[in-house]
């Protein structure tokens, strides 16, 4: 049994690597922490790319789907008359308020405080005004931003 006064001898590289460890530890768990927040809205970023993408190809009825999220949605088009395909088309199609959509940018996402989702910024064909799509975190289906 060692006493106080009978305590190991100091080793420092036994030291070197003890700090080298908490050192490791600390920067995975920082990196960790920033690549959580950065990616966190991926998921609902990823879709509303889906969205623009099927606009791009001009494949307005896989947007659609999309935006309901419903890809069978011509089975049951009863279920979605508040929003029916011929509403979308005068939004989303050629005469819309973005007209032709030939690029677009997603520029991020939002989270509003105690909201039920998130809002992704897009820039749609270099115009300096944004389009803001509301992405449902339960079911991520789309809508217009609300702010």
């Amino acid at each position: 049994m060692s006493t106080l006064f009978q305590s190991p001898p100091y080793d420092p590289a036994r030291e070197r690597r003890r700090k080298r460890v908490v050192a490791v530890v600390i920067v995975a768990a920082v990196l960790a922490v920033v690549i959580f927040f950065r990616f966190r809205d991926w998921p609902y970023e990823h879709v509303v790319h889906n969205f623009f993408q099927a606009l791009q190809q001009q494949n307005y009825e896989k947007a659609y789907g999309i935006w309901m999220h419903d890809p069978d949605w011509k089975q049951h088009p009863d279920q979605h008359k508040n929003y029916s395909f011929g509403e979308f088309e005068r939004d989303w199609g050629p005469g819309g308020e973005w007209g032709l959509i030939k690029e677009f940018d997603i520029d991020g996402a939002v989270r509003p405080k105690n909201g039920s989702g998130v809002i992704v910024q897009v820039t749609i064909n270099h115009r300096a005004d944004k389009a803001r799509i509301w992405v449902e975190k339960k079911d991520k289906t789309l809508t217009f931003s609300p702010f």
